[in-house]
């Protein structure tokens, strides 16, 4: 298999099993997909961050396309085998942290908010050491592209990947949490991490 499709297979096992299987799921279990769709309105940055995401993931299946077709080419100083290898195993946990994540979120698990919905405060397991580890894990899937397809489309894709999981939190998810949660939410967000341990804590 050539690294195009190397990585279009791992990003249709990401969307399978990280969004169909997941949503699947999670109807069976409370009778809701648990997706919300875009919050704000067009134009604001809540929808931006929704919209942005949807961009960032066009990006990633169009990179390899491209570059497939012969239309972009890998930068030469990554189009190495074991550049590629490196970002298939990336990718994979990725993948596979991504999953953990979201079943670690239980019943809680949302894509999107829903400003008069309350869940649970998931504060155990890997949310006790990153307040966001499904956007830590996909953000490591989207690095793990780069490298499977080092070229400017995926570059563009993962950038825009980390800046839409930028806006989404810091605009949409943590004022809903702090609206819902209060003291409880301050005080886990003062202890614990936004994406990795210890750092983006909340003062």
């Amino acid at each position: 298999m050539t690294p195009p499709t190397v990585s279009l297979a791992l990003f249709t096992v990401f969307l399978v099993v990280g969004f169909g299987w997941r949503s699947v799921e999670q109807r069976r279990r409370t009778g809701s997909t648990g997706f919300r769709g875009v919050s704000g309105r067009p134009g604001s940055l809540e929808w931006w961050a929704g919209v942005g995401f949807v961009l960032a993931i066009a990006c990633a299946v169009l990179a390899p396309v491209l570059q497939m077709v012969g239309v972009v080419s890998p930068l030469a100083v990554a189009d190495r085998p074991e550049v590629v290898f490196t970002g298939v195993l990336v990718a994979a946990a990725g993948i596979a942290a991504t999953v953990y994540a979201q079943l670690a979120m239980g019943d809680s698990w949302r894509i999107g908010v829903d400003p008069g919905e309350r869940t649970t405060l998931v504060r155990t397991g890997v949310f006790g050491l990153v307040r966001n580890p499904i956007f830590t894990a996909m953000i490591l899937f989207g690095f793990g592209v780069v490298l499977i397809t080092p070229n400017w489309p995926a570059i563009v894709g993962l950038v825009l990947l980390i800046a839409t999981i930028e806006l989404q939190v810091r605009i949409v998810e943590e004022p809903y949490l702090l609206a819902v949660h209060g003291d409880d939410y301050r005080g886990y967000a003062a202890s614990v991490g936004r994406f990795l341990p210890r750092t983006g804590l909340r003062r």
